[in-house]
């Protein structure tokens, strides 16, 4: 018998019990901290807002003081940055948003539903209390923790630590990853291709899939299909990173020579995901460094790192990964093939919201990966038929 496939929940819980947090973290200017990872939460310094304030444009006043076809004195003026002074009873405050609420005042009369004239105001509406009034701390409360660390610095997350009053963030250093490339047949984009050869379109592909993730990357570029020469690339990537990944190379065949030089400085686990496109995954140690070796196929190599390396990078990076989200659309196609393996297919929606297929779904079509927006997931044994659901995962969600 030959040896059990594993099942993609198998492998990604190994590959997450073995990823540990980077430990050592710095203090950033909040403004330079885009892509990196909280190592200490983020606590609000004040209440935001600070005071009770105008969600609207038009007239604070208070609602008691109210009743159809009355007109009420206008006393004052309040913008935000300024702090009114109190209401008397028959008053109102002219405001706009986000100033304070002055006291007395319950409501605020949006500038629409008002008809004004010197110095008088009628409100046409009967206003009910805390109409258009944001309450003070209902963002953040002073002293609340609104950022926990692992978290990802977004443009969102930024804002929130602005408005929380952080001027500084202590984020997890960079993930340092090193990349190398082995094949006689790959070759640099520019140069003349020899009969035999392709152009080397996974070291584009990796290395733009790790500085999409904020790793600090050490390209170490292409290795001759040499044993000697690999060990050295491997060495040198040990010392220089936290994390070495290749692509291809880690077969039993003679010009294989990966999988050999790390079993020479470390220790290595071939497993083999029941997964489609890219069944072979390799996971070891080499001294201190984790290594991650990918499928040659590029389809595979880039599947492969989506599903399993993003998420055992993040969480080195100190970051708390989750699950892509993934929602159910109508079948534009037919799959009658109910394989053995979860099969990930390449697909876009139409506009109707329908998934349709990449017309060829090798393991070597790169193009069909630029052509789709998503991945239709078809679970082992499962066969499809036009207007059936099926689960699609959005490339966004796996390149954020």
């Amino acid at each position: 018998m030959g040896e059990r496939l594993l099942t993609m929940d198998e492998v990604q819980a190994r590959l997450l019990e073995a990823a540990q947090a980077v430990g050592e973290h710095e203090t950033l200017p909040a403004g330079e901290a885009l892509g990196r990872v909280l190592a200490r939460p983020v606590v609000a310094v004040a209440n935001v807002p600070p005071l009770d304030n105008a969600a609207m444009d038009g007239y604070a006043l208070n609602t008691a003081d109210w009743a159809e076809g009355r007109w009420l004195r206008v006393s004052q003026r309040i913008a935000a940055g300024s702090v009114g002074r109190p209401i008397a009873p028959g008053e109102a405050a002219r405001i706009f948003t986000g100033a304070p609420i002055p006291p007395g005042a319950n409501a605020v009369a949006m500038q629409e539903d008002c008809e004004a004239r010197a110095g008088e105001v009628l409100i046409k509406r009967p206003p009910a209390a805390g109409d258009h009034i944001r309450r003070a701390g209902e963002d953040m409360a002073a002293g609340q923790v609104v950022l926990a660390a692992g978290e990802r610095l977004d443009p969102a997350r930024l804002g929130v630590a602005a408005a929380a009053g952080a001027a500084e963030l202590s984020v997890y250093r960079r993930l340092r990853v090193a990349v190398f490339f082995t094949g006689d047949e790959l070759v640099t984009p520019g140069q003349p291709l020899k009969p035999g050869q392709i152009y080397n379109s996974n070291r584009a592909t990796l290395t733009a899939l790790l500085q999409g993730l904020g790793c600090e990357l050490r390209d170490l570029g292409q290795v001759p299909d040499d044993l000697a020469a690999t060990v050295a690339a491997l060495e040198r990537a040990r010392r220089e990173a936290d994390v070495v990944i290749t692509s291809g190379g880690v077969s039993v065949g003679e010009e294989d020579h990966v999988k050999a030089a790390v079993e020479r400085l470390g220790h290595i686990d071939l497993w083999r995901v029941a997964m489609k496109p890219g069944k072979p995954l390799v996971y070891g140690r080499v001294g201190e460094a984790d290594f991650l070796g990918l499928p040659g196929n590029p389809v595979s190599a880039f599947v492969v790192f989506c599903l399993f390396v993003r998420p055992f990078l993040l969480k080195r990076m100190g970051a708390s990964p989750r699950p892509p989200l993934r929602f159910q659309v109508p079948a534009a196609f037919t799959w009658n093939k109910p394989g053995n393996r979860r099969e990930f297919l390449r697909a876009r929606l139409d506009a109707d919201g329908r998934a349709t297929l990449h017309p060829n779904q090798s393991s070597g079509v790169l193009s069909s990966v630029a052509w789709a927006d998503g991945l239709v997931d078809i679970d082992i044994g499962q066969t499809v038929a036009p207007g059936e659901m099926v689960p699609f995962i959005p490339l966004s969600e796996l390149l954020a």
